[in-house]
């Protein structure tokens, strides 16, 4: 949410249009797509729905690009009570996980893999608190409804800095890449353009800050 906030903040500087955001899960907002919903484009946090949406003749498959590689954390809003490993979840030393619906969203099934790696999907669902995506995930740890949550970096990270609380940087060979793509509904002149702004190094720049993989 704040990458992109930055990057169109970023865009607008020098564009005399202005870019609305919508943000939601991936997954709803494809549906939302499909029934007609009036977006120009559609950055999703996986690739299946993007590619889907070209092979409906919704998207355009020229346009289509993988944008970043999200990057998992393990995240508690408490100081030190995420040490930099996993032993909170082995030794179940908290009372709520919160996570992404693995069904739904492409950051709860990176969530769910990491689990089976570590042979603690069973012994942790009891605890599991699951948002519909990844911004609900997020806020059930940072208002305290949940102990610690698998979130995005992106989503405690700025200017390569963690705003608050303790984390685990999940090791990307624990879960499938989570690989971002883009792709143009419409054709738009100003879709063209921040599609073209967002392959720029300034723009690979800001989203590097936020913890994104290139």
């Amino acid at each position: 949410m704040m990458p992109m906030k930055a990057i169109v903040k970023e865009f607008e500087r020098t564009n005399k249009n202005k870019i609305s955001l919508i943000f939601g899960s991936s997954g709803k907002l494809y549906a939302q797509i499909k029934n007609g919903a009036p977006y120009q484009a559609f950055f999703s946090a996986d690739q299946v729905k993007p590619k889907i949406l070209c092979n409906e003749n919704i998207g355009l498959k020229k346009s289509l690009f993988t944008y970043a590689t999200g990057r998992l954390a393990l995240w508690s809003s408490q100081k030190n009570m995420v040490t930099n490993d996993f032993s909170i979840l082995s030794n179940l030393n908290f009372n709520k996980l919160s996570l992404a619906n693995p069904r739904l969203a492409p950051y709860g099934y990176a969530a769910k893999e990491v689990l089976i790696h570590l042979n603690l999907l069973k012994t942790t669902r009891s605890k599991w608190v699951q948002g519909e995506n990844i911004s609900q995930a997020y806020q059930f740890v940072y208002t305290a409804n949940a102990d610690i949550g698998f979130i995005a970096l992106a989503q405690i990270m700025k200017n390569e800095i963690i705003s608050k609380g303790s984390y685990w940087l999940v090791p990307e060979n624990f879960h499938s890449p989570i690989y971002q793509d883009a792709v143009l509904i419409k054709k738009s002149l100003l879709g063209r353009r921040f599609f073209d702004f967002f392959k720029t190094q300034k723009v690979k720049n800001i989203l590097k800050s936020y913890g994104y993989s290139l």
